[in-house]
């Protein structure tokens, strides 16, 4: 019974006002704490009370899905359906932000397109912050005239799925809807007029060329791109000398080394062998110091079993 929508209800595009929320999130929102505790028996009175003690936007959020508050007082307003102007006098609330943001979108679930773009095209005006919790559990700041514009333009809002509207121009053509008017075309006005006023310098004209003058320019740049040939035919030819002295030089290197490896290999090998024998020399005096060290040993150990 808490969770049926009121007897004379009216229903809103065919169908009955809570099936505006998929039933997945509904019966999300019916299981809530939030749910059972404050919008139990909750009047279009006492709505205002809970409306005003909203602080966040938003849909559902976690991994279980859980409902946010304003997404659950957006439902009991659907079972409920309070009078139009209650929900024009939330709309017009301009001390509580989020009083003025569930009208809104209760606006623009239920109101006609006419209606909506009435209703909600004047908060383009309202500039305030909100704070909206999207799906993580984040809090993310968005400014009221960005929701409003979410409402109007996009398919999809705290995870409700808006009603089609029809385009303004539509009803503009149709003479239902004034033109819209931007506030900023005033001010786009007094700049260009502002613009206007300013004296514009005279441009000044470049001197024509004559035929003379056509024909000297083209023998300076035939005369430049000579020069151009020249220069890097010399540095073709500057790169070849040093690349030619590179290779002498190279092989002259070469040739030094071969001349100096038979000695140096020669000496490579006597150097080994002196090494070879010194630690031949080394490890015999060691053995022997060893040996010296174990006689040394057994005299003690005899000396000291006789006395």
């Amino acid at each position: 019974m808490a969770n049926r929508t009121v007897k004379d209800a009216k229903s809103i595009r065919g169908t009955n006002p809570q099936y505006l929320i998929e039933k997945i999130i509904r019966s999300r929102i019916y299981d809530s704490k939030y749910w059972k505790e404050e919008c139990f028996a909750l009047t279009a009175e006492l709505l205002v009370d809970k409306a005003m003690e909203l602080r966040f936007l938003g849909g559902v959020y976690g991994g279980n899905v859980k409902p946010t508050p304003f997404l659950c007082l957006i439902l009991k307003m659907l079972q409920i359906q309070p009078e139009k102007d209650i929900i024009v006098e939330f709309i017009k609330n301009e001390e509580f932000k989020y009083v003025r943001a569930l009208g809104a979108l209760y606006m623009r679930l239920t109101g006609s397109s006419l209606d909506c773009y009435k209703y909600l095209e004047p908060l383009f005006n309202d500039n305030r912050k909100l704070r909206i919790q999207n799906k993580q559990g984040v809090f993310e700041l968005v400014h009221m005239d960005e929701f409003i514009d979410n409402l109007l333009r996009d398919e999809r809002c705290c995870d409700v799925i808006l009603p089609r509207i029809q385009k303004r121009h539509v009803l503009e053509e149709n003479n239902e809807l004034e033109a819209k008017i931007s506030a900023l075309e005033d001010d786009m006005d007094d700049g260009i007029e502002s613009s206007e006023e300013e004296e514009i310098p005279p441009i000044k004209e470049l001197p024509r060329k004559r035929p003379d003058d056509h024909e000297r320019d083209r023998d300076r740049h035939r005369e430049r791109d000579k020069r151009h040939s020249r220069t890097e035919k010399k540095s073709d030819k500057e790169k070849q000398r040093s690349r030619s002295r590179e290779r002498d030089r190279d092989r002259d290197r070469r040739e030094r080394k071969r001349s100096k490896s038979p000695k140096s290999h020669s000496t490579s090998h006597k150097d080994k062998d002196r090494d070879r024998d010194r630690h031949r020399r080394d490890d015999r005096e060691r053995e022997r110091e060893r040996e010296r060290e174990r006689d040394r040993d057994r005299r003690r150990e005899r000396d000291r079993i006789r006395h």
